[in-house]
């Protein structure tokens, strides 16, 4: 008996104590948590940090020192900056992208910066991303060096990461502390990678509807995709699937595909096809559409069935003498901008035929 109550009370030492070294309690740091992200794109770019605080203190190369240094502690005899406080600052990007027009895979990386005097510092991305701050920093593990133009800023008391400036496929981000700013870009192939995304999707459940073909098809169009693919998919959502359906909105994506390739014939034809289908703002954008092409006959047939069909719309007006107008049919652009303003068109409708009129000196 004896001999078990002293056990037990060994045992319940030994778990105070394995309490006391191990557990923690959730108490505030002195340098706060924080995350930054910027989409671009489809791709998701996060920085995770420690802020710490200027505080009165001499910043730059003194508590945070010029150059590689040996910190005292861990295996690094010749360290950068940590770029933060406590854990490794990570950035992670969702894709492949370009960090100061160096490629590197998607993925999370440590993040490090050595500073240097004369306005210069140069960012260090290591595949080490779950290390404690840069003790343990070893160059082996370098996916990027670049060297940057540091910038002299207005006082930030809290160590910030910003997105300063972006882009349809760029993110510029700062690390800005005390009166120095670390700038870097980042660049995203978003039509690669929109593309590749696609291409998988189409595979699986979102390849069940029509729509997303002619998405698909709509995006490889207007963003340097690759013609014939973007033919296959909007001929995937014409005919020959259990989702296919022939529609005004495809076959004008389809048209504009041809056009594209340079087969005119092909165009021309089903042009004609969707604008017996058309209805009154889908046969004025075709209208338009026409003209862009310099198809001026077919875009006049467009314009005249939109005023046949709806006599009293001045919209259809407004289009016919914009269409004339750019014919350099003066007269008739004239008259049919002046019969627009005689239907009491709406503020937009009304504004484009003035100003057309103005064009004209015909006010």
């Amino acid at each position: 008996m004896k001999l078990n109550s002293i056990t037990n009370f060994i045992t319940l030492a030994f778990c105070v104590l394995s309490l006391n070294t191990f557990a923690q309690l959730n108490t505030p740091r002195g340098s706060q948590r924080a995350s930054v992200s910027q989409r671009v794109g489809i791709t998701d770019i996060t920085i995770n940090y420690s802020r710490p605080i200027v505080n009165g203190r001499e910043i730059w190369g003194k508590l945070v020192p010029y150059g590689m240094n040996n910190l005292g502690f861990g295996t690094a005899k010749a360290a950068p900056w940590r770029a933060g406080a406590d854990e490794n600052t990570t950035i992670t990007f969702t894709d492949n992208v370009m960090v100061e027009g160096k490629p590197i895979q998607g993925g999370t990386y440590g993040f490090f910066v050595e500073v240097k005097p004369d306005n210069k510092a140069t960012i260090i991305l290591s595949k080490d991303a779950n290390a404690w701050g840069s003790f343990f920093y070893d160059k082996n593990n370098d996916v990027l060096r670049a060297d940057v133009v540091t910038n002299d800023v207005p006082h930030k008391e809290l160590l910030t990461y910003e997105f300063n400036t972006v882009t349809p496929t760029s993110a510029s981000v700062s690390l800005i502390w005390d009166k120095k700013e670390i700038p870097f870009t980042i660049e995203v192939p978003v039509s690669n990678i929109v593309l590749n995304s696609i291409r998988e999707e189409l595979k699986g459940q979102t390849g069940f509807l029509r729509q997303n073909w002619e998405q698909a098809a709509n995006y490889a169009l207007n963003n340097g995709g690759d013609l014939n693919e973007a033919l296959g998919w909007i001929n995937a959502a014409i005919e020959g699937q259990f989702f296919s359906q022939k529609t005004f909105n495809n076959l004008a994506i389809k048209g504009q595909i041809l056009n594209k390739q340079g087969k005119s014939l092909e165009y021309a034809m089903l042009m004609d096809e969707a604008s017996e289908m058309a209805n009154k703002n889908q046969l004025n954008t075709l209208g338009y559409q026409m003209l862009n092409a310099k198809d001026y006959e077919r875009a006049l047939k467009c314009f005249k069935t939109n005023i046949k069909n709806n006599p009293k719309d001045p919209n259809g007006y407004d289009s016919l003498g914009e269409a004339y107008k750019i014919m350099g049919d003066k007269q008739k652009a004239i008259k049919y901008l002046k019969k627009a303003l005689s239907l009491n068109p709406p503020a937009n409708v009304k504004a484009n035929s003035e100003k057309l009129l103005g064009e004209l000196n015909a006010l």
